[in-house]
């Protein structure tokens, strides 16, 4: 953040509720106006008040990304339409003849834009095990421009290692990009590990409350921030000024969700590890968890995402229709508790060979933990479990 909005040195809590943000001149009001406009009056030829319009720029949008990019430690933030419109409009910082590595496990409408998109414009992608740094390493070319990280990865929960891939993709000459949505801003700060690029679907825990959708890219980069906001204007995928207000009134109480989040998720993870119904938890906050190590070193915490295995679709069918608490529904992060079935629904697009490579099986469930009494959620996943 710039030293002249007042939030140098400040706390994440404290910058959540204020960064990006100052009381409204003309009546003080506290909180930031939607700016429900499509132009602005210019008081003469050639000079206007510092707007003209709203697909090239808006206060409230302006607002909404100034405060993110403060949570993230970056200079700069620019919104858009939704978590895809973000990774699109990144994608289309390259031309045909370049290449990208990406994470095999990255979410699965991520993986549709690439491959089924933007690969057609003569972008090449690899997508590996993004766990094994050898395995990034070795898919590294001339051409590579980028390297694409999900971590955690949805809905396989594993993570990679930050700061080693920004190592290898400077070593390349290439931006690392790390989509933030699973860990949050509270949880973990890519760019201070070294990537060049932060991703979010605003739609999730930033936003928290299920009603709007949205991305945004974080950078500390003039350059590509500078590529990045001609795109922004040129394509013109933009979000709107109420649901950037929608985002921005939640992000106000990011850091008190997320320990909610964090403490709920930890909880429900450690109660399935033991339950003799479950297969398999897939939660980086245990133990157990193969990346627990690296999650310790690179996560002050492990968010209310959790995927259990089921052992089969019948199994997670039982599961998904018999909770009561729990909701059966896409998406993630919002306060209420969300369950879902990855390879029908987010994962669908993902062909079978390549999602059970991931480990992505018939019977996966995915977890969204949200703000509820975690005596409630268990006693609710208790009894849905009673069912197998």
């Amino acid at each position: 953040m710039k030293e002249e909005n007042g939030t140098a040195g400040l706390r994440f809590g404290t910058l959540a509720v204020h960064a990006g943000q100052r009381p409204e001149p003309t009546t003080g009001a506290i909180m930031t106006p939607v700016f429900q406009t499509s132009t602005y009056v210019q008081p003469e030829l050639g000079r206007h008040l510092g707007y003209e319009y709203a697909r090239t720029q808006n206060p409230t949008r302006e607002a909404l990304e100034g405060n993110v990019a403060a949570l993230e430690g970056a200079t700069h933030g620019l919104a858009f339409a939704s978590g895809l419109a973000a990774t699109d409009t990144v994608a289309k910082l390259f031309s045909a003849g370049d290449h990208v590595v990406c994470g095999a496990g990255v979410y699965g409408g991520t993986y549709r834009l690439f491959a089924k998109v933007i690969a057609r414009q003569g972008i090449d992608f690899t997508f590996v095990d993004s766990s094994d740094l050898e395995q990034i390493r070795a898919a590294v070319r001339p051409n590579t421009r980028m390297i694409h990280l999900e971590t955690p990865t949805n809905p396989m929960m594993q993570l990679s290692d930050i700061a080693a891939t920004a190592a290898i993709a400077k070593d390349a000459g290439a931006w690392l990009s790390v989509d933030n949505t699973f860990a949050s801003p509270y949880n973990q700060r890519p760019l201070e590990m070294g990537a060049d690029l932060v991703i979010h679907s605003t739609t999730k825990y930033l936003n928290g409350h299920s009603d709007m959708v949205g991305g945004l890219v974080l950078t500390s980069s003039d350059e590509i921030h500078e590529q990045l906001r001609f795109l922004q204007n040129a394509a013109g995928a933009i979000p709107g000024p109420w649901d950037s207000w929608l985002a921005l009134r939640g992000t106000k109480t990011l850091h008190l969700r997320m320990q909610a989040h964090n403490a709920n998720g930890q909880a429900i993870a450690e109660w399935l590890e033991a339950h003799d119904r479950v297969e398999r938890v897939y939660y980086p906050g245990l133990a157990s968890h193969p990346h627990h190590a690296l999650a310790k070193r690179q996560m002050r915490g492990y968010t209310g995402m959790i995927s259990i295995e089921t052992g089969s679709w019948d199994n997670a069918k039982k599961v998904v229709d018999a909770v009561r608490i729990f909701s059966l529904a896409e998406s993630l992060g919002g306060v209420e508790s969300l369950i879902g079935h990855p390879a029908s629904m987010t994962h669908a697009s993902i062909p079978a060979d390549d999602r059970a490579r991931m480990g992505l099986s018939d019977g996966l469930v995915r977890l969204s933990c949200g703000v509820e009494e975690v005596e409630d959620l268990i006693a609710d996943l208790d009894q849905a479990l009673a069912t197998l």
